[in-house]
């Protein structure tokens, strides 16, 4: 490890973390390893030591966006409240992940369909709607929602909630604020699961 490796500490962190700085702000088209070499202070041959190419660069920023996405999922599921209330916290932190980070969620979607995507993306990519899966069979057990199939509940749930989020990110709400708009959609989907 070179002297310069070593005052970074983590020399691939924080080549990811330039990474997702670069993407929020010019766009993935933008995303160059030598420049994000020389904005880190090291040689594009030590980037290449942990990125071969953009590609790789790119599946590495998706499993990392992934993995924030569904630790943020996860805390909402199992927070307190009632099984309305963390449904809600749940959907309200999808939306609140893709309005702060609408490229890194554009980038961690199409990096998933990827031909060449890595079988850790893959793995990291269906553990949020595994997990809601798992919360709505929860919901089900306890008496909370109706009994169904939670796999097609929950996917209806993601669709209606990741539709607001592009919504929101896209600019394609009318002024109406997307939170407002986030928390009617979630209280929309609420009661078509209660209605049965």
């Amino acid at each position: 490890m070179s002297e310069r490796s070593y005052h970074h500490g983590n020399l691939r962190s924080a080549l990811l973390d330039r990474a997702g700085n670069v993407i929020e702000s010019d766009g993935v088209e933008e995303l160059s390893l030598r420049q994000l070499a020389r904005d880190v202070g090291v040689s594009h041959g030590a980037s290449a030591r942990h990125f071969r190419d953009k590609h790789a660069l790119l599946d590495a920023l998706a499993v990392e966006g992934f993995h924030r996405l569904n630790a943020e999922l996860a805390a909402a599921a199992s927070s307190a409240g009632s099984f309305a209330d963390r449904f809600r916290a749940v959907g309200m932190a999808y939306v609140e992940f893709a309005v702060a980070q609408p490229a890194l969620l554009g980038l961690m979607y199409r990096a998933k369909h990827h031909p060449q995507a890595s079988a850790e993306l893959v793995g990291a990519s269906g553990v949020g709607m595994r997990g809601l899966v798992a919360l709505f069979e929860q919901g089900q057990e306890s008496g909370d929602l109706r009994e169904g199939s939670a796999d097609e509940d929950a996917l209806v749930a993601f669709a209606a909630v990741h539709g607001v989020a592009t919504l929101a990110t896209d600019d394609l709400l009318d002024g109406v604020p997307w939170r407002d708009a986030a928390e009617r959609t979630i209280d929309f989907v609420w009661r078509g699961l209660m209605g049965g």
